[in-house]
């Protein structure tokens, strides 16, 4: 076959992908919330009942990718028997949470009797384009459906036959509880020009596009598509530890926000300290890291006080790690500290250790990120912690969603307005 009609297999493959997508959205918000909570919970059994298939599929995608990834990257890739029971886990919280289609967020009248509804609606159908997390296979789909939407799922090549097999699963969970297979659709191959294809919209078939991945893809999805886009930069999250902090929760929040899962978008990249309290401080937070196998890369000031740390140079406080590998910066207060993350954050999510509340309003209220703790491990910034059931990731755009991306901000919304015969003078 020439490499033409190649082009036009795929284009047709992508273009029938998206007619079927169209066409199940409408089925799915027609649905009750019922049998979209039924589908749901079928999908999480088919995910335990074939997980000898997904797990040796995975196993086939490990196999593949070991000689082309690093260390971290594999481990996201990664599932095992309680991975992959924490996936069928998360399906089923999405399945609890109370469906958002038809809830009225805002109700009003005016005086001359008109009643005003805001009421969530379906967005139809979202893109979801990811690399080598086959989790969010799941996630996606059942957030989606949670939603209203269909939705079309491209992943990464490393987690191909992973995502392959979850989508079997997925769509077994999905007939049974009588909604169609379009519900949830699979791009099947690893063709780059299918993600060309999707940034063009699939001939009208995408309302949403979602990238969830490095900053290349995010980069490329944001330059080139002709659809709407749900954004998520890259977590350059800071753990900044306060003169007024507490020295014990400071040494548990900074090792669990690096140390807890070095691969997740919610790793905190940077530790600020102030220089009141390093000396003192400082060698200790070192000595907790060094123990778990963190390699620290410290300014001019963080060095003289721990001498082992590696040079930190300029591109360290824009690396997003995803590695056992921390930036130290030693800072004079907290507006030092709020300004180094202005200039150095993505922002995504951000952290003050203190006991000094007036420093924690300042932070809170001067940090512009998606997600601002207080006292808390920048590993939080999940959307299952939320109380959201799970996640499709975590928006650092400013408008229609930001922070976690649950099922309530897969919706948009319309206005039913409700008279009695009014007309306008």
């Amino acid at each position: 076959m020439t490499a033409a009609a190649l082009t036009l297999t795929l284009e047709a493959h992508m273009l029938a992908i998206g007619r079927a997508a169209r066409a199940a959205a409408d089925t799915v918000r027609k649905a009750s919330p019922e049998t979209r909570t039924q589908a749901i919970l079928a999908m999480a059994r088919h995910i335990r009942r074939q997980a000898p298939q997904i797990l040796a599929a995975n196993a086939r995608d490990l196999d593949a990718a070991r000689t082309r990834l690093t260390g971290p990257e594999l481990d996201r890739l990664a599932l095992n028997v309680a991975r992959l029971e924490g996936v069928a886990e998360g399906v089923e919280a999405v399945a609890a949470i109370p469906d958002p289609v038809g809830e009225v967020t805002e109700r009003w009248t005016r005086p001359n009797g008109l009643d005003f509804a805001r009421v969530r609606t379906p967005i139809g159908v979202i893109a979801v384009i990811y690399e080598s997390r086959p989790n969010v296979t799941a996630d996606a789909a059942a957030l989606t459906l949670r939603a209203g939407n269909a939705v079309i799922l491209r992943g990464g090549s490393e987690c191909l036959q992973t995502s392959l097999a979850l989508h079997a699963a997925i769509v077994d969970g999905l007939q049974e509880a009588g909604l169609p297979a379009g519900a949830v659709c699979m791009v099947q191959t690893a063709d780059r020009d299918a993600v060309g294809l999707m940034l063009a919209g699939l001939d009208g078939a995408i309302d949403l596009l979602i990238p969830r991945g490095g900053k290349s893809l995010v980069a490329r999805v944001q330059k080139d598509a002709r659809v709407a886009v749900l954004g998520h930069l890259e977590g350059l999250n800071h753990v900044y530890v306060h003169s007024g902090a507490d020295p014990e929760k400071a040494r548990a929040v900074v090792v669990n926000s690096k140390m807890r899962r070095v691969s997740v978008c919610g790793a905190a990249e940077t530790l600020l300290i102030d220089a009141e309290i390093a000396p003192v401080l400082l060698p200790v937070l070192a000595a907790d890291l060094s123990a778990l196998g963190c390699v620290m890369r410290g300014d001019e000031q963080a060095r003289a006080v721990v001498a082992s740390m590696e040079v930190a140079t300029v591109e360290d406080w824009t690396t997003e790690y995803l590695a056992p590998i921390i930036a130290v910066r030693v800072v004079d207060g907290l507006n030092e500290a709020v300004e180094h993350i202005r200039l150095h954050g993505s922002g995504h999510t951000d952290s003050i250790v203190t006991d000094d509340a007036a420093a924690a309003d300042v932070f809170t209220r001067e940090v512009d990120s998606a997600i601002v703790l207080v006292n808390a491990s920048t590993q939080f910034a999940d959307g299952g912690e939320f109380g959201f059931g799970a996640e499709i990731g975590i928006a650092t755009d400013k408008l229609h969603a930001r922070g976690p991306v649950g099922a309530q901000q897969l919706t948009s919304f319309k206005y039913v307005v409700r008279g009695t015969g009014q007309v306008r003078p």
